[in-house]
C-alpha cells in the first residue's frame, strides 16, 4: 500500500508524529505502524499521559526548572546561593545536575538571541536575571549556552545587560566544540567544561 492510500487517520497519526524533532516521513511511518501493534489499555496510557503533560509538569517561578510541585534546586539551602547558571532550557539544567560539578542555583532563559530572526531573550526574563542578582547578592554568573552563533550572541547580549553588577561572569569553556549543543555533550565533558570555565 502507498502512503498516498494510507487510511486517513493512519495518514493524520504520522502527520503528527512528524512534529517530533528529528522524526521524518519514514520513522512516522515506523513508529504509526508499531502504535498499532499495541493493546488498548497501554495506548491509553500513553494517550493520557501526553494530556496531562501541562497539568502535572510546570516550570518554577523563580528559576525556570522544570517541576511538579515545589523547586527542589531553589528550597536547596546547601546550594550556593552566590553563584547563578544561566541556561537556554529547563532540559540544560538536568544534564548539568548529572556532572555533580555544580551546586549553585539556575536561570533559565527560555529562547536564544537569533539575530538572523530578530529573536531575542524575553525582557521580562532579562529584568527577573537583574533582580534575582541583586535579591540574592549574586557574585558569579556562569553562562551556560549552546556553543553557537545563537549561544555566543545571547552571551554577548546578557554580558552587555549585566555590565554594572558587581559579578563576575564565566562561561562553559574546555571540551566544547564549536556547533555543539549540551544536549549531546557527554557528562564527563560537560563537567570538566563547568570546572575549567573561563571569566567572560
Amino acid at each position: 500500500m502507498s502512503p498516498s492510500r494510507f487510511p486517513e487517520h493512519l495518514l493524520k497519526l504520522i502527520s503528527v508524529l512528524k512534529k517530533f524533532p528529528g522524526v521524518g516521513t519514514r520513522t512516522a511511518e515506523r513508529f504509526a505502524f508499531h502504535l498499532l501493534d499495541w493493546p488498548e489499555e497501554k495506548l491509553s496510557e500513553m494517550g493520557i499521559t501526553i494530556k496531562d503533560i501541562k497539568k502535572n509538569l510546570k516550570s518554577c517561578s523563580d528559576c525556570g526548572a522544570l517541576i511538579e510541585q515545589s523547586c527542589g534546586i531553589c528550597s536547596d539551602k546547601g546550594r550556593n546561593q552566590e553563584i547563578l547558571c544561566i541556561t537556554a532550557t529547563a532540559k540544560d539544567i538536568f544534564s548539568i545536575e548529572e556532572t555533580r560539578e555544580y551546586r549553585g542555583l539556575y536561570h533559565v532563559l527560555g529562547a536564544l538571541f537569533s539575530p538572523i530572526h530578530g529573536q531575542a531573550p524575553h525582557a521580562k526574563t532579562i529584568e527577573k536575571l537583574k533582580s534575582r542578582i541583586s535579591c540574592l547578592a549574586v557574585k558569579e554568573i556562569i553562562i551556560a549556552l549552546d556553543s553557537t552563533l545563537e549561544g555566543d550572541a545571547t552571551a554577548l547580549y546578557i554580558k552587555k545587560e549585566l555590565e554594572g553588577f558587581p559579578v563576575s561572569i564565566s562561561r562553559l569553556a574546555l571540551g566544547l566544540p564549536m556547533g555543539s549543543s549540551l544536549d549531546f555533550i557527554d557528562g564527563g565533558t560537560l563537567g570538566r567544561a563547568l570546572s575549567g570555565r573561563h571569566t567572560y
